[in-house]
């Protein structure tokens, strides 16, 4: 049994080691307390996130947003925190700006078909000069 310090589950969770803390005093995150210090059990952790060695088919969800646009990732930039997925959809791109967490966690990469889901409350209308 692998078991991980605070710091190295606050990594895994992609969470803050004090908010980490909270949630193991709490008990809404499976530990145990040594002394001082927390342990978590490393198989629990990713059962808790969905990396289980049997992975569960994907299910479909719905959705309210009416305004879906189904494309292809043309490029894919990971950069920091951040993940830029450029799209084609038809003969045009759209650029969307997600944390590099939810690319990883989607497993995204070039060349996969997405959903790009827009949901605003403005709608801003352009015109080219003559």
């Amino acid at each position: 049994m692998k078991t991980l310090t605070v710091q190295e589950a606050a990594v895994l969770l992609h969470l803050n080691a004090k908010r980490v803390q909270t949630l193991a005093r709490s008990g809404r995150l499976p530990a145990v307390r040594v002394g001082r210090k927390w342990l978590f059990e490393r198989e629990r952790i990713e059962s808790l996130l969905g990396a289980s060695r049997n992975p569960r088919p994907a299910t479909a969800i719905t959705i309210s947003a009416r305004n879906r646009l189904r494309g292809r990732i043309e490029r894919l930039t990971l950069d920091g925190l951040m993940a830029e997925v450029t799209l084609r959809i038809g003969d045009q791109e759209l650029v969307s700006v997600i944390t590099r967490s939810s690319a990883e966690r989607m497993n995204l990469s070039e060349g996969d078909e997405v959903y790009a889901v827009i949901k605003s409350t403005e709608v801003m209308i352009g015109r080219e000069e003559a």
